[in-house]
């Protein structure tokens, strides 16, 4: 091959061809003569280099196929979940019922005007202030009365000596008709005369009496015991029968929690269940008890009443909010998170874990709700593996790998 192409080169040699020491024949433009040798040298490096690149492709290729099948056979064994279970076991589990209502007096007592009314003259308690039954709170001009009193115990006296004049003259005839001075119709006659001055007497005396309790009935008095909460009326108002409420008195100081309870709670509660109430503002709980249970329920907030009878505090504050935590009994059952009890159309339910850790549904009934769970009265032993989350991405028979956690 070195010597076909010495040939070739020699016969295009010519006066312009010269030889390098290092033996390369160039011609005068520079060039090597032997352009062709060179050129098929650069087409055989390409093809070695292709070659090599298709052999590493094929061989990343492969490797690459294995690398997928293994993980293809190991997925199985990668992919199981990793879910936390509890045996929340049994114990006694005490209901409670939050709820949130408005404060109010127990018996709130309104006191108005009983009798004609008038000016009021004199208002002498303020709210806040105790009073006692039958103390007084206002008082109403009597003037008037006063001077009606005066005159009607003048004709008492006007009738008393009618009557006594009458008395004399019957007395007088009874001595005569014996000595047949006067007849005995005449008598007869005296002793009317003097039944009807004593009559009279008797009316005058009972006018004056109805004077007096009209003039007593000027004054607003309590009705019973309590706490004074609210005063409508200043001196100089001209109240009557009319004028509403003056006062409103707390009897006995008695105060009540109007606790709004949802229906399905409501059916829980009976009279006497003991209730901590914390008013709004405040730090301290006040202990009181259910004392009535509203017999119905509003149509739109599916709402009822439950009445929590408080005893007095001065911060228990009629009309202000407080919220309430309703002791709902104790039932002995498992207890679990709200995260463990699933639902759907067919009710409540469970995941457990069975013995090949594989997960299985279990249908539940609930009962009471606390602040630490949920009592599950029907369907668990409390011996089962209860998955405490994550169960709406599980199903039954899926393959699970258990993680115990300690039941609260």
């Amino acid at each position: 091959m070195a010597t076909a192409n010495l040939q070739k080169a020699l016969s295009v040699m010519n006066y312009d061809t010269r030889i390098t020491p290092e033996g390369t024949i160039i011609t005068d433009d520079g060039n090597p003569l032997l352009e062709d040798e060179e050129s098929a040298r650069r087409s055989r490096r390409r093809l070695i280099i292709g070659a090599v690149a298709v052999l590493a492709i094929i061989i990343a290729i492969w490797f690459l196929s294995r690398g997928g099948a293994a993980d293809d056979a190991a997925a199985p064994k990668t992919q199981v979940p990793v879910v936390t279970v509890v045996s929340p076991g049994r114990g006694s589990v005490a209901g409670q019922i939050n709820a949130t209502g408005t404060l109010a007096a127990r018996r709130a007592l309104p006191v108005g005007i009983p009798g004609e009314g008038g000016q009021v003259v004199r208002v002498l308690v303020e709210p806040g202030q105790w009073v006692g039954q039958g103390q007084v709170l206002a008082v109403i001009d009597r003037s008037v009365q006063v001077q009606q009193q005066a005159s009607q115990a003048a004709q008492i006296q006007v009738a008393r000596a009618n009557a006594d004049l009458a008395e004399a003259n019957y007395q007088r005839a009874l001595r005569l008709v014996d000595r047949g001075f006067i007849s005995k119709a005449d008598v007869d006659r005296l002793r009317a005369t003097r039944d009807s001055a004593n009559a009279q007497v008797r009316v005058a005396g009972a006018q004056l009496g109805v004077l007096q309790a009209q003039s007593a009935r000027l004054n607003v008095v309590a009705p019973a015991a309590g706490l004074v909460l609210e005063r409508r009326v200043e001196p100089g108002q001209v109240v009557s029968a009319g004028s509403g409420v003056l006062f409103s008195i707390a009897k006995g100081g008695e105060m009540e929690l109007l606790a709004q309870v949802g229906e399905v709670d409501l059916a829980k509660l009976s009279t006497g269940v003991a209730v901590n109430v914390t008013p709004v503002g405040s730090d301290r709980t006040f202990a009181g008890q259910v004392w009535q249970v509203s017999p119905i329920i509003d149509a739109q907030s599916r709402q009822g009443t439950a009445r929590v009878a408080l005893a007095y505090a001065p911060e228990l504050r009629p009309g202000g909010f407080a919220s309430a935590v309703i002791n709902a009994g104790s039932v002995v059952a498992p207890l679990l998170p709200e995260s463990a009890i699933l639902t759907d159309e067919k009710g409540r339910y469970v995941y457990i874990v069975d013995a090949a850790n594989k997960v299985q549904r279990r249908a539940v009934k609930t009962g009471l709700v606390t602040e630490n769970g949920i009592a599950v009265i029907e369907g668990l032993n409390g011996t089962e593996r209860v998955v405490l989350r994550a169960g709406g991405f599980l199903n039954p028979g899926d393959a699970v790998k258990p993680q115990t956690a300690a039941a609260n």
